[in-house]
């Protein structure tokens, strides 16, 4: 895996585990494996980042800062990975999870038909509330549950060819 370029851009834990805002969270930053970049906190962080991503609410990175302190996943790696829906990619992700949720609701898809109101906002959402709710967890699921297979697999044959290219070294020199 590319440690070295992704410790580069990973925050100073030390720093960040001493900053005075996060203080209300005690121990529970001390894990290792909340900074550490091994396979299973980094494959566990595809997965918290990538169904954080596809909840459709407000404060999705504290969402997943949150499950990544219970689940002992990667910590910045989590929280990152929530910028998969980001204000240009947000409208077809959710109308896809919309169009999922609908489907497996047997719910007829109603035309969008935005105004910039309050009252036609509030009347919007609560008509695709339910189906973008349901289809929003689905997806989460899915695409986490194949991020996290994803990370396993490319690590598993990183390693892998990371230990064939040494024993070539190896065999070469002598």
């Amino acid at each position: 895996m590319p440690r070295k370029l992704i410790k580069k851009y990973m925050p100073d834990e030390h720093r960040f585990r001493s900053h005075r805002t996060l203080s209300w969270l005690g121990d529970h930053l001390h894990d290792p494996n909340l900074f550490h970049l091994t396979r299973k906190s980094v494959s566990r962080a595809a997965m918290v980042g990538i169904f954080c991503a596809f909840l459709p609410i407000p404060l999705q990175m504290l969402a997943a800062a949150i499950i990544a302190v219970i689940a002992r996943s990667n910590l910045p790696i989590s929280v990152s990975l929530v910028w998969l829906t980001n204000p240009l990619t947000m409208p077809p992700v959710f109308y896809f999870a919309y169009l999922v949720g609908s489907q497996i609701l047997g719910a007829p898809v109603k035309p969008v038909v935005f105004e910039f109101s309050l009252h036609s906002l509030g009347a919007e959402i609560s008509a695709v509330w339910w189906p973008l709710l349901l289809g929003s967890v689905l997806c989460g699921l899915v695409f986490s549950l194949l991020g996290y297979a994803a990370v396993q697999l490319f690590w598993i044959r990183h390693v892998h060819n990371s230990w064939k290219k040494r024993h070539r070294e190896r065999k070469n020199r002598k």
